[in-house]
């Protein structure tokens, strides 16, 4: 089992991962590779090296102390741009991220740390009494399932301490570890992003056939949480009727009832750069609420409770 877990941010005060207040934490690690993460940074099971230019002072002050701190010699000035060059094959297995202690403008840093359970507890005991009688904390990432062995040891932890639990997860996993992990949960949004298992891959990196058949199984374990599915919406990639309408089929067939879409947006765009990547999106403009609701009123014809991005109803016994 794994005594600690690579975590690249936690966030308090989040009203919109679950009900009520909530911490959320992002744990490494994703088998996906959608390409237009808004997450980019957690989709490797490893700290990652960020740099941000616009705080590097390379060309105002000839400033060229991070090419001095990497002992492999991973980071050189590019003659043309007079600004750092990272080879980041270098990078991938470093310990010491010693150029980010070198750098005295935090144009470096990493993302990533490990935490024991305990010390994890311990921010969430802090946060639990902000969280009102509806909060707890949600798991996020990347994807968390892929750090099971320390999500089950922080799950159980935290129904010893009374803390509701959510998770946001792709579901893409191997059936027996979805299935423990969920005996844990309280509340769980598990993303559909398309229904063709092709189309799904040529855009995620994988089929979706595992990912139906363990929301079949979960249906079928008899887990007692809350589940609302999610579709971010992504133009020319599944922004039609026709697949709206065949994951409608899909929840009616077993069982479930609420979806959440959520409109295209480029929030990780400068993440993408700071990982020395291009986002293939970039130039993509975003949606907006109103630009889903012919989506929605599909779902609402099929039977189907869908709410668009943020507005989503966790109380529902306010609803008459």
């Amino acid at each position: 089992m794994s005594e600690k877990g690579l975590i690249f941010d936690i966030q308090g005060f989040s009203v919109h991962d679950g009900p009520g207040d909530r911490t959320i934490v992002f744990l490494n690690g994703c088998p996906l590779r959608c390409e237009w993460c808004a997450n980019p940074e957690g989709m490797r099971n490893k700290p990652n090296l960020l740099f941000t230019s616009s705080r590097c002072k390379a060309i105002q002050n000839n400033c060229k102390r991070c090419t001095l701190g990497c002992p492999y010699g991973a980071i050189t000035m590019d003659e043309k741009t007079g600004m750092p060059k990272i080879q980041r094959m270098h990078c991938i297995d470093c310990k010491e991220f010693s150029c980010v202690n070198s750098c005295n403008y935090e144009a470096l840093r990493v993302s990533g740390k490990y935490y024991t359970v305990d010390e994890l507890m311990t921010v969430l005991k802090r946060d639990k009494e902000f969280w009102g009688i509806d909060g707890g904390v949600t798991f996020s990432g990347g994807d968390p399932l892929v750090q099971w062995e320390f999500l089950i040891k922080a799950l159980k932890a935290c129904k010893e301490n009374d803390i509701h639990t959510a998770i946001e997860t792709s579901a893409y996993a191997e059936e027996n570890i979805f299935l423990n992990v969920m005996k844990y949960i309280d509340f769980a949004f598990v993303d559909i992003k398309h229904m063709d298992s092709s189309k799904h891959s040529s855009k995620t990196g994988v089929g979706n056939e595992l990912i139906l058949s363990n929301l079949k199984a979960l249906k079928k374990s008899g887990w007692k949480g809350r589940i609302i599915l999610r579709t971010p919406i992504i133009p020319g990639f599944n922004d039609d009727l026709e697949n709206a309408s065949k994951v409608a089929d899909f929840m009616n067939e077993n069982g479930f009832f609420e979806i959440n879409l959520l409109p295209f947006h480029r929030m990780g765009t400068t993440k993408w750069e700071q990982l020395g990547k291009v986002y293939p999106y970039k130039n993509q403009l975003a949606l907006s609420k109103k630009d889903l609701e012919y989506l929605q009123d599909l779902y609402f014809e099929k039977g189907i409770a869908c709410y668009l991005d943020t507005d989503i109803v966790y109380d529902l016994t306010s609803i008459n």
